[in-house]
């Protein structure tokens, strides 16, 4: 019997009893759907984390001040304002990896626009700011020398700055109050989203660092040129690890901190981070997927029962095919075709589940999740590996009837 043949019998033997056969694919369903959709929130999530490491602007150091110990009390990181924008420059001299070292002083502030206001986050930076965070211009450009040193009244606007204050209008050139002066918008970013933190990235403003100083965050007396951190990014292919102690090592000389005195400063290895958590995501969504995987073995189970089934219920069939020329290795082939049969549609089916389920996520929950067409078509594939495997007992057991027994069972 060709395998043509064997298909349309196939499916006419599932016809029979379609209430059943519904029930026997349900195991496969969910179980194929479960796999499809643990790798795709799985490959979502992973997606999330390269965002991320690409919105840091590849690989990135953050110096910032100590904490300060009040009362047995440990305040927050950048409580100890100890750091200033001169250094800043002197790590970009005496280190050649670093590609970029941005100075960054950030305040809260409202923003104003007729008769449109927003509160918001401005941080003021130069122009190896950009660098450090990869932020990228998308209308207008980037502060100007001039700007940058004489603390020009001056503003680049995130996407959603953009969006709250102008809508649909063009914002550039546009005057906008900053609390109690007015700022030119000169530029507009790209959008980056949410960052790992959950943070709108794109709600903030970019001013020349001077004006931020003076203007918003205060002057101090004591240190009238600080910075609350420094951005350092490195270029690809140096060595992380020796750069941390080299930052370390000329912070704690530029400093002059005593041999065994404690750093008045914080340096975060944040791409270390990211990509540590990266690996934890990887990590739990593959048990995510071994486990789901176990409802589909489940499901084989379910199916080798209701072939054992199907072979006892039609015993005096087999005799009769036997009877008329049928040999065991046809009744084997019959029977191992209906598992297979059984089993591909119980996938097809959980493969269409899991695209549903995938675009509810993603679209109407927010969950990011991915879906990957080669995962669904293996786990396709090996769902009807399954019907293979556990098919072939029963169908073997068919096979080896006699057919003056199976004639006779009642």
């Amino acid at each position: 019997m060709g395998i043509t043949k064997l298909f349309r019998a196939a499916m006419i033997a599932l016809r029979v009893n379609l209430m059943r056969s519904a029930l026997t694919m349900l195991g496969i369903i969910i179980g194929v759907a479960a796999v499809i959709i643990m790798v795709a929130i799985g490959a979502g999530a992973q997606q999330q984390v390269d965002a991320q490491i690409e919105g840091l602007g590849g690989n990135i150091f953050i110096l910032s001040g100590a904490s300060r110990r009040m009362g047995g009390v440990t305040t927050g990181a950048g409580s100890v304002q100890s750091l200033q924008q001169e250094h800043a420059d002197y790590l970009q001299t005496q280190l050649p990896d670093i590609e970029a070292a941005a100075p960054m002083l950030s305040s809260s502030a409202q923003v104003i626009y007729g008769n449109l206001n927003w509160s918001t986050t401005v941080e003021g930076m130069d122009n190896r700011y950009l660098t450090a965070r990869n932020w990228v211009i998308a209308n207008g450009r980037e502060l100007s020398p001039q700007e940058s040193s004489a603390g020009g009244k001056v503003a680049i606007i995130g996407a959603t700055i953009s969006k709250e204050l102008f809508g649909e209008s063009d914002p550039l050139g546009q005057t906008i109050r900053v609390n109690n002066f007015n700022v030119n918008v000169i530029g507009t970013l790209k959008s980056k989203g949410q960052d790992s933190r959950g943070r709108d990235q794109d709600d903030v403003i970019l001013m020349p660092i001077k004006t931020v100083r003076t203007r918003l965050a205060g002057v101090s007396n004591s240190n009238p040129t600080r910075v609350q951190s420094i951005y350092l990014k490195i270029y690809d292919g140096a060595d992380m690890q020796a750069l941390e102690t080299d930052i370390a090592d000329l912070m704690r000389t530029r400093m002059k901190v005593a041999p065994t005195a404690e750093d008045p400063f914080m340096l975060r290895n944040l791409s270390e981070m990211v990509a540590t958590r990266a690996e934890t995501t990887r990590i739990f969504n593959s048990l995510l997927a071994a486990v789901a995987s176990v409802s589909l073995v489940v499901g084989g189970i379910g199916i080798m029962n209701i072939m054992l089934v199907s072979v006892t219920e039609r015993t005096r069939e087999i005799g009769l095919r036997m009877a008329v020329g049928a040999t065991p290795s046809h009744i084997l082939r019959q029977f191992l075709v209906e598992a297979v049969v059984l089993c591909g549609l119980g996938g097809a089916i959980g493969m269409l589940l899991a695209l549903v389920v995938v675009v509810l996520l993603d679209q109407v929950v927010g969950t990011p999740a991915v879906m990957q067409p080669t995962i669904a078509l293996i786990s396709i594939g090996f769902s009807a590996l399954i019907g293979v495997f556990f098919g072939y007992y029963p169908a073997l057991k068919a096979s080896k009837l006699q057919p003056i027994d199976a004639l006779r069972y009642e």
